[in-house]
C-alpha cells in the first residue's frame, strides 16, 4: 500500500484562514476518491485559539458553499510538523518567517506559501480576514479555492494518484 501524501495548512491562530484551507482541501481529496491516500490537517504559528472551532464567520462562509469545519479543533504547530507532512502551507509571508525560523534545514524544501499553488491568481498571500468583514471570509474562500485546486493536481501528478 503507498504511504499517504500529507498536508497541512498553516496561519496564525488557525481558526480562520487554515482551517477554511483544511476544510476545502479535504472535499477536493474526498470528492476526487483519495481520502485514503492523503491526509489533511491544519494548525496555527500562535497558541491563541487551541481547542477552540474556527470563526463562526469563517463556518459561515464555509458553509455557504458546502464546505463544513465543525469537527476542527485549533491547535499550534509541532516541532513534529515538519517530519509528518509532506505539504507544509502557510497563508501569508509573516507567518511563513515563523515557520521557518523553527524549521530544520532538511524539511524546508516542504514550506511554501498556499497561493503558490493558485494559477491565475495575483495575490501571493491569503489575508487575514479576522478583522474584516464578511467580504474577506468569501475572498478567502476564492483564494482557497483556485489554491485547493492547483495543489491537488500538483499531488495527483507528483505522486501519481
Amino acid at each position: 500500500m503507498k504511504k499517504k501524501v500529507s498536508v497541512l495548512f498553516v496561519c496564525m491562530g488557525n481558526i480562520c484562514r487554515s482551517p477554511t484551507a483544511h476544510g476545502v482541501f479535504q472535499a477536493r481529496v474526498d470528492e476526487a476518491g483519495l481520502s485514503d491516500l492523503i491526509d489533511v490537517d491544519s494548525a496555527g504559528t500562535h497558541a491563541y485559539h487551541i481547542g477552540e472551532p474556527p470563526d463562526r464567520r469563517s463556518q459561515q462562509a464555509a458553509r455557504g458553499r458546502g464546505y463544513d469545519l465543525s469537527s476542527q479543533r485549533a491547535r499550534k504547530v509541532t516541532f513534529q510538523d515538519f517530519t509528518d507532512y509532506d505539504y507544509y502551507l502557510v497563508m501569508d509571508r509573516s507567518n511563513l518567517g515563523d515557520v521557518l525560523a523553527e524549521c530544520p534545514p532538511q524539511h524546508e524544501h516542504k514550506i511554501q506559501l498556499f497561493l503558490d499553488y493558485a494559477a491565475g491568481i495575483q495575490e501571493s498571500e491569503v489575508p487575514d480576514p479576522y478583522y474584516g468583514g464578511a467580504h474577506g471570509f468569501d475572498h478567502v474562500l476564492d483564494l482557497v479555492e483556485a489554491a485547493s485546486d492547483g495543489l491537488l493536481q500538483q499531488i495527483r501528478k507528483a505522486h501519481r494518484l
